[in-house]
This record gives C-alpha cells, structure tokens and sequence, in this order.
C-alpha cells in the first residue's frame, strides 16, 4: 500500500492510484516472466558444464593452425621467421608426426640441460611441452643463447648445416626447398 502526505490536513493518507499502478507493474512482470520461461529456453550451466567450456575454449585457443604460427613467430620476433617455419614444416612432417602431436615439439628439439627452458621433460627422445606456443618460445630461447651473432640468412643456414642438424648441407638444401615450395617468404 502506498501512502501520500496531505499538507492541507497534515495527514498521511491512502494512495490507490499508486498502489494499482505498482500492483499492476508487477502483474506486467509475471507475465512476460512466464512467457519468456515459457518460449524462450535459458539453460543454466552448473559447475561441470562451466569447467567443461572453459577448457573447450581453452582447448580452441590452444589449437595449431599454421596463421597462428606465424603470428606467434612475429609476435615474438624469431630471427628468420621463414626459415624456422621451414624447420617446423621439415621437422614435424608438416605437422605430422608424433612428436609434434604429442610431445607439441614443432623442431624436434631435445630437452635443453645448460639455457632457460620451457620443456616439461623428455618423451621419444625429445622435449614435450603443454602445448605448442611453449615450444615455439623454446626455440626463441634457444635463438637468444646460441644465435646473437648471426646476422643473415647465410649465417644462419651455415650454422645449421653444422650444429643443428645431423645430415648438414642436405638439411639446408631441404630447407630452401620448404621455403620456396611453401612460399614461406611471403608469409613474413
């Protein structure tokens, strides 16, 4: 009930018009409550289902997709990005193998022992990581702790063909092949 002062009899006094107003506001709101219940299905996740979205979502996010590797190798400014894009590509058996898959290893890196790291440990002989993104950074560690001095491409593919690969000059020829047959450059 709504009451309203009369300052002619200084009396509070009965307000009907107000009451039926909210009276019937309130009969407004029921209805459409009932028909929106009724018409229009509103699911209420519990706690489950929410855990399971979210690591749907984080699943998604996570997920390889070449776009968000290349981003990820710009993002993080790696040297000669299409090189070790064509690294990936020759390592993983264009994302491939198992180790890729499993271990999330895009070089067939080995578990580092002497430099910062991000591997979780060694599984089939290389390092695993949670997902992907770890090993790209992996990889850039690796760049900043035995790459600073090399300033070009064929710097670069000289000490690859020494120190990172085991069949040398063949790696780097199959390499230039990736990145041309792929048209890597373009991407960068």
């Amino acid at each position: 009930m709504f009451y309203k002062f009369d300052s002619s009899t200084l009396l509070w006094r009965k307000d009907w018009r107000r009451t039926k107003v909210a009276i019937s506001i309130v009969f407004i709101l029921m209805i459409a409550s009932f028909i929106m219940g009724r018409f229009f299905k509103f699911e209420v996740l519990d706690e489950y289902e929410k855990q399971l979205l979210v690591v749907s979502l984080e699943a998604d996010k996570n997920k390889f997709t070449e776009n968000k590797f290349v981003d990820e190798l710009k993002r993080l400014n790696v040297k000669f990005p299409e090189i070790v894009m064509a690294q990936s590509i020759l390592e993983t058996g264009n994302f491939t193998s198992k180790i890729f898959k499993e271990n999330h290893n895009l070089f067939g890196m080995k578990q580092a022992t002497v430099r910062i790291n991000t591997a979780n440990g060694t599984q089939y002989g290389h390092a695993y990581y949670d997902n992907w993104y770890q090993s790209i950074y992996d990889y850039a560690f690796y760049q900043c702790r035995y790459l600073s001095d090399i300033h070009n491409e064929d710097e670069y593919f000289s000490y690859l063909s020494k120190v990172y690969a085991e069949s040398g000059d063949g790696y780097v020829i199959a390499l230039k092949n990736v990145i041309s047959k792929n048209k890597i450059k373009e991407k960068f």
